[in-house]
């Protein structure tokens, strides 16, 4: 078999390594992640026995990236002060133990200076490269922190990451880490999540991006966004099972003694009710009363009555300061009402009765349509680990 030392593609000349066989060689053009304007990536794929290996090669930066068919792939972590440490840790360890287990991942950890970082704990955290540095790689894995939300990201930060978008074949981010991400045009026109506290602030902030509030992670083309903190463990299991197979993550998932995939989305860890209407508003009466005693007869008619205006009216002020129906927002309260309930102890039946559903399958239908588990999977799930 005749060997080739070179392949030319129809935008640019990309070497190949001369153990690669011509005939295993495919040069395709594609489109760069949004956010990257006048940037054309060409992927050159080749393949071994076991797998096809992908580089990439950005014409932006003139770049050319060819990855030999037996070298690991290259999961590059990237860091910063005040990054969470089990965004890091978490998704770290599923690498590091589906290497024990057949993977062929190499980890390393960048910050925008090359230097050591200091964790969300306090601890100093080694690095062992700069981003910029990054020739080439198979994951670009950005990690999140508290201070990503609520002041200015580090310009510095934000591009070295866009920059690294153009050399790795794919970009993910771990809880907060989005707002990175987003910042670095990386998200532009796709779907994503983020911490279901903060899904909000990143929908509002970025609006030409598709918000999923409820997901523990999304994966849209070759970016991957995950739900807060754990949820990266989720993200990096995903990651393995599309380079190996369910077979190796499912192996990997119980020697870490985790679910391969956890029941229902992020929102069963949230408080539902979170906005309040303004302090002069007439629906703060509203509110109070839905929050006082749940099990009420709520109608729009009698909420009406209450705040003495039409049901034409109040509907039209539920959507301007609560961006809800007064439906949906007495249904959220109840919820509420019944994960409290069974917080401290309460049967499915009795949380039912204290939230005002009627019934326990009635609870059961709304808690698997928003929380996407069952009134009894979420009891037992929140359990505390001490009895009485």
């Amino acid at each position: 078999m005749k060997s080739v030392t070179s392949r030319t593609s129809s935008v640019s000349g990309i070497t190949i390594p001369a153990t690669i066989s011509a005939a295993d060689v495919l040069i395709v053009e594609t489109p760069c992640s949004p956010g990257l304007s006048g940037c054309a990536t060409s992927v050159c794929r080749y393949r071994d026995e076991h797998r096809w290996q992908i580089s990439h090669l950005s014409h932006r930066l003139r770049h050319n990236v060819v990855v030999p068919a037996n070298s690991p792939r290259d999961i590059v972590v990237v860091v910063f002060d005040g990054m969470k440490l089990l965004d890091v840790a978490g998704p770290a360890e599923v690498f590091a133990e589906s290497n024990r287990f057949g993977g062929d991942y190499r980890l390393s950890f960048a910050s925008v200076d090359g230097a050591e970082v200091t964790t969300s704990v306090g601890s100093r955290f080694p690095v062992t490269r700069r981003i910029d540095e990054i020739a080439s790689a198979d994951t670009v894995l950005v990690a999140g922190g508290d201070d990503l939300v609520g002041r200015p990201i580090d310009p510095a930060l934000v591009e070295a990451v866009r920059g690294a978008r153009a050399r790795t074949r794919r970009m993910a981010s771990i809880c907060t880490g989005a707002f990175i991400l987003a910042q670095a045009g990386v998200l532009s026109g796709r779907a994503a999540t983020t911490h279901w506290r903060h899904v909000r602030l990143l929908a509002a902030a970025f609006p030409d991006i598709r918000v999923q509030p409820d997901a523990i992670f999304i994966r849209d083309g070759e970016i991957y966004t995950s739900a807060g903190v754990t949820a990266g463990i989720d993200l990096a299991l995903a990651l393995v099972e599309a380079d190996h197979g369910a077979e190796l993550v499912r192996t990997v998932a119980r020697s870490l003694v985790v679910y391969l995939k956890r029941a229902g989305g992020q929102s069963q860890f949230s408080a539902l009710v979170e906005a309040d209407p303004p302090a002069d508003s007439a629906l703060r009466t509203i509110v109070t009363a839905i929050a006082t005693d749940p099990s009420a007869d709520h109608s729009v008619k009698n909420l009406a009555a209450l705040a003495s205006m039409s049901t034409r009216q109040l509907t039209r002020l539920f959507n301007s300061e609560l961006a809800t129906t007064p439906a949906r927002y007495v249904e959220t309260v109840r919820i509420d009402s019944a994960r409290g309930a069974l917080d401290a102890g309460h049967s499915v039946t009795a949380a039912a009765r204290i939230a005002g559903f009627g019934s326990a399958e009635t609870m059961r239908r709304v808690f698997v349509q928003h929380l996407g588990v069952s009134p009894r999977a979420y009891r037992d799930r929140f359990r505390t680990a001490v009895r009485d």
